[in-house]
């Protein structure tokens, strides 16, 4: 059995990570990349990066080809276009990753860091009426909300 933190570095392995800075730099680029958040609904309703396209994780694979309910032309359409994944923290946009690059997409990354450290570098983050998000309300909203009962039992 592989534990959580095992399965993230085997897909580690196998997917290129950025950081804000490098993604940054990619979106004032003449060729920048598609920013897919894969946070569930209400994640993305609080506070995500502007012009970012939302698919839940749970709706990945099908939202990537035809015929289905949950099919985003432009993400079934971008295989061999740059694709940013972005989640909070970094793990579930590196799984995502992982599994777009199964499916034949060439050019997907994940943000390291996530958008708690994009957050940190102070980069542009709206609500979903579209207006700016405080840095400082980001670091409430992206601080990890473990209880002390998911913590692992003193040995």
């Amino acid at each position: 059995m592989k534990t959580y933190n095992e399965l993230l570095k085997e897909a580690a392995t196998r997917v290129e990570e950025i950081l804000p800075w490098d993604l940054e730099a990619a979106r004032a680029s003449d060729t920048p990349p598609m920013i897919l958040d894969v946070r569930e609904p209400d994640e993305y309703d609080g506070m995500h990066i502007p012009g970012s396209i939302h698919i839940p994780r749970g709706q990945l694979e099908s939202a990537c080809e035809w015929g289905f309910d949950e099919t985003i032309p432009a993400l079934v359409e971008a295989r061999d276009k740059p694709i940013v994944v972005v989640c909070r923290s970094g793990h579930r946009s590196l799984f995502a990753a992982d599994r777009l690059r199964e499916m034949g997409y060439t050019q997907v990354r994940s943000l390291r860091t996530g958008l708690r450290g994009w957050n940190e570098y102070d980069q542009p983050l709206i609500n979903h009426a579209g207006a700016a998000i405080d840095p400082e309300d980001g670091d409430h909203f992206f601080a990890s909300k473990v209880r002390p009962e998911q913590l692992e039992p003193p040995a």
